[in-house]
């Protein structure tokens, strides 16, 4: 079975990661397996903690940022330094449940599946084993329509396996997109074909920590930039997104347009009439750009006849 390249983007972490980590490394690391994790310029002791972590587990591989780049480029930094072709994120906060991980890779091999995320999320506070609520996905194959209509996907959490190759189809995470980096991510990949599953009867922990939530202190603090980052996000894949819906997300919706999702939700176009509508651009500005000798010959007879050339 595949080996996985588990990763963790790091950033002022040092009270959670080693937790974190212990979960990856005592029950769901299996021979061949690696561990990345990507130090985000951080300003705690965080790459103290990551190096008391190193020893402990000589395997980990550590790389580091020299400046603060944000999560989806601490992410892509240790996606690109991957060897596998199966990778899972963990954030520096949450923490995997014993023995969790070789499911979900059968689940995903079985399914012949690019994405596999666990169904459930417990959320706590101080003990995971004491959530303060439960946030679920369906079980089963996940529809591109529940990203198109903003419903519960696993790109909201972002804690889930899947192929390099899904990342290299969905252009990596969309770096400047802050909180929504996970979000975005999934949302890339299954409008570039990646085939998701979630494994019924599964979790893993997430943490909450109000003052310091990543989601809370980006998205949350400014409402009216989310929308414009998800913009920013689809930008490489405006030509599978429906025109009229492209007007209205540059247009009148600029600024909620992801806010109204399930009453807009996007609409993509098909596929081989957008490349259709583009050959014929091309083929228009080309005749333009590089006109037929036949247009240049009568040009210059014409010019020839007003200088009293032709004979």
């Amino acid at each position: 079975m595949s080996a996985i390249s588990f990763f963790i983007p790091a950033y002022n972490c040092a009270k959670t990661i080693a937790e974190s980590v212990d979960s990856i490394m005592e029950t769901n690391f299996t021979d061949g397996d690696e561990l990345i994790i990507t130090n985000d310029c951080s300003t705690d002791n965080t790459l103290q903690i990551l190096k008391e972590l190193k020893i402990k587990y000589p395997v980990i591989i550590l790389l580091e940022h020299i400046r603060n780049k944000g999560g989806a480029a601490a992410r892509n930094t240790a996606v690109e330094n991957a060897r596998h072709n199966l990778l899972f994120c963990l954030d520096a906060d949450n923490v995997l449940a014993p023995l969790s991980i070789t499911p979900l890779k059968e689940y995903l091999a079985e399914n012949n599946a690019d994405v596999a995320s666990f169904q459930h999320q417990h959320y706590f506070l101080e003990d995971k084993f004491k959530p303060e609520y439960i946030w679920s996905l369906p079980a089963g194959e996940i529809s591109p329509q529940s990203y198109l209509s903003g419903e519960n996907t696993p790109g909201q959490h972002g804690n889930y396996l899947f192929t390099k190759q899904s990342w290299t189809n969905a252009k990596g995470y969309a770096e400047g997109s802050g909180a929504l980096d996970t979000w975005t991510f999934g949302l890339r990949q299954i409008i570039t074909g990646a085939k998701m599953v979630v494994l019924k009867d599964t979790h893993y922990y997430h943490r909450l920590d109000y003052a310091n939530s990543y989601w809370m202190n980006d998205a949350e603090v400014n409402l009216w930039s989310v929308s414009v980052k998800v913009t920013y996000a689809l930008f490489p894949f405006f030509d599978i997104i429906d025109e009229t819906f492209l007007t209205y997300m540059l247009g009148k919706g600029k600024y909620d347009w992801f806010y109204r999702l399930k009453q807009a939700p996007i609409k993509l176009t098909d596929k081989e009439a957008k490349e259709e509508f583009y050959s014929k651009q091309h083929l228009r500005v080309k005749n333009i750009a590089y006109p037929a000798p036949s247009f240049f010959n009568k040009v210059i007879y014409k010019l020839k006849g007003i200088a009293g050339l032709n004979k």
